[in-house]
């Protein structure tokens, strides 16, 4: 049963040693030149302001999650719209559309409950 998988034991085991390798050749080789302005955190090119741990409102998070889920629930029409065709051949065509048509019903009253509740503004 081993036997079966030794290829990919050794593969890994290889890419594990080459990184180290490469890792401890650059600790061992490289320069080691520290100032100031290399030790300073760097964000997007911009210079960091301020502290790190500021204050967010809820309401940015709330946002952050609608997104997901509703990133997420997209990902599975568009899994749905390119089995469609093998959907109908299989002559399940109409119960998925209804299913379907259910399921975006859901997720729009998801969200005009969510609209109508202020949840997708984060700034207040």
């Amino acid at each position: 049963m081993l036997t079966n998988y030794a290829p990919v034991l050794i593969l890994l085991g290889i890419a594990v040693a080459f990184a180290a390798g490469n890792l401890i050749i650059s600790d061992l080789l490289g320069r080691k030149r520290l100032n100031s302005e290399k030790a300073t955190a760097y964000e997007c090119g911009m210079d960091a302001v301020g502290s790190a741990r500021i204050r967010l409102s809820i309401h940015f998070y709330l946002v952050a999650v609608l997104f997901i889920l509703f990133d997420v629930e997209a990902i599975f029409l568009i899994l749905w719209a390119t089995n469609a065709k093998a959907f109908a051949a299989a002559g399940v065509g109409s119960f998925v559309f209804m299913e379907i048509t259910a399921f975006v019903a859901v997720l729009a009253v998801a969200l005009a409950y969510v609209w109508r509740k202020g949840g997708l503004t984060w700034d207040r």
